[in-house]
């Protein structure tokens, strides 16, 4: 049986190339989006070109009612979830942290923390049902490392790294496994805003002298999903072109 895989912010970005990786290994894929429908479309629809299973699924997952929506759409279109992949997350413009409103902290956290835990209270019985799972949740290294103007960013991504190991100790018994993918700089829209100053600056502080690709993160996301990782759960894998050693 062909596994299946529901990818949350799959329409661009780390996400869609989550997806083509995960085709690329015959998975059938759940491109899950919000507000990027065309994205998400294009997306299905060069997955099938290459005869490969894809649907996509939206919902607004700052809603927790439509996250766990989410979820069980996701089960019914391929009858199953083998691994579910919270990708989805914002980031928002750097700020020093007396400058964020209460609006814009719960904003981040709904989408970047909370949204995580839902879909995995949510995706569990399924895993139970099944008798096993993988969840992989993307944090980033501000989330390891903390950065200026990042603290509202770098706590929630620091909050998915504690979440997901907490997760694999309480699941693992259970053969659920739960790890965490902490990307350093990638070519991706979320850090569009930067200038080309700052993308030489961040060049310069990574040993291997570049950013990184989608397709390097979504690599390091499928090794943790597939079986390939079947002894490991509880860890952080950081494509980051040694920007955090």
């Amino acid at each position: 049986m062909d596994k299946v895989v529901l990818i949350t912010g799959a329409s661009r970005g780390i996400g869609a190339a989550c997806a083509r990786v995960f085709a690329q290994n015959g998975w059938r894929v759940l491109i899950h989006y919000n507000q990027s429908a065309a994205m998400a479309s294009a997306l299905q629809q060069e997955l099938l070109s290459q005869g490969q299973d894809a649907f996509c699924l939206k919902a607004d997952l700052t809603n927790p009612e439509q996250a766990r929506f989410l979820i069980d759409q996701a089960a019914r279109v391929f009858g199953r979830i083998d691994a579910l992949v919270n990708n989805a997350g914002i980031a928002p413009l750097q700020a020093p942290i007396n400058d964020v409103t209460l609006e814009e902290i719960q904003k981040v956290l709904n989408v970047n923390l909370i949204s995580t835990m839902v879909a995995c209270q949510s995706v569990l019985p399924y895993f139970l049902k099944q008798g096993g799972g993988a969840v992989v949740n993307v944090s980033s290294v501000w989330g390891l490392v903390g950065a200026s103007c990042e603290a509202l960013y770098a706590a929630s991504k620091a909050a998915v790294i504690g979440f997901s190991r907490s997760l694999a100790k309480e699941w693992g018994p259970s053969h659920i496994r739960v790890n965490c993918v902490a990307p350093g700089v990638i070519d991706t829209d979320i850090n569009a805003h930067l200038d080309s100053q700052a993308i030489h600056d961040l060049q310069e502080e990574t040993p291997l002298g570049r950013i990184g690709t989608p397709a390097e993160a979504a690599n390091a996301v499928y090794f943790l999903a597939s079986e390939q990782a079947s002894f490991i759960t509880g860890q952080v894998l950081s494509p980051s072109g040694g920007f955090v050693i």
